[in-house]
């Protein structure tokens, strides 16, 4: 037997305000999933599959590829290496790059990506390091500073820093969004 309780509309009130604040990212996930469509057409078109290695993001990246059905044709899969011993273990980042330079640097990113080349049959591969915050910012590693690191295999691997303004969620998503124009461009 269910129980029904009525409310004044206060509690009605605070669901809508979520359902909009959730409806409020879905123009930004259809655009990312517009992005990830061109790249997987791009690199079918050249028959080159992609990996990829997250911290920051969480998977968010691969969850926009793999939301695309037929995706595993282009997609080899993500590593989500959150921790200082994932990036060590599942990608072979050198303990003393993360030691030197931090999780969050250009030389992390750079392994990170080293590390999808040695251990997948991808033909270009990203990886995503940064501070999403709201803690962990420092003065020479502000909450916001994301570092992307993409190419192809033997080839040029770019390794770049973003800062990107907002809250965890938008500095996340602004990652994804920019990781997926970077590999549109490399693609």
């Amino acid at each position: 037997m269910y129980k029904i309780y009525w409310c004044d509309g206060m509690l009605s009130d605070k669901v809508q305000q979520l359902f909009f604040e959730k409806n409020a990212m879905q123009p930004f996930e259809q655009e990312l999933q517009d992005l990830a469509k061109q790249l997987g057409e791009s690199l079918v078109t050249r028959n080159m599959k992609l990996a990829s290695a997250e911290s920051c993001t969480g998977g968010w990246l691969a969850k926009i590829i793999t939301d695309i059905s037929g995706s595993s044709v282009w997609f080899t899969g993500s590593v989500v290496s959150y921790s200082n011993e994932a990036k060590q273990s599942l990608l072979g980042v050198s303990e003393k790059t993360i030691e030197e330079f931090g999780a969050v640097s250009g030389e992390t990113v750079r392994e990170m990506t080293d590390g999808l080349f040695s251990r997948t049959n991808a033909g270009i591969a990203i990886s995503i390091s940064g501070v999403a915050g709201p803690g962990g910012g420092t003065e020479d590693k502000p909450v916001g500073l994301v570092w992307l690191s993409w190419g192809k295999r033997d080839e040029v691997i770019f390794v770049e820093s973003f800062n990107f303004e907002g809250d965890r969620e938008q500095v996340r998503l602004a990652a994804v969004k920019q990781a997926l124009n970077c590999l549109l461009v490399c693609a």
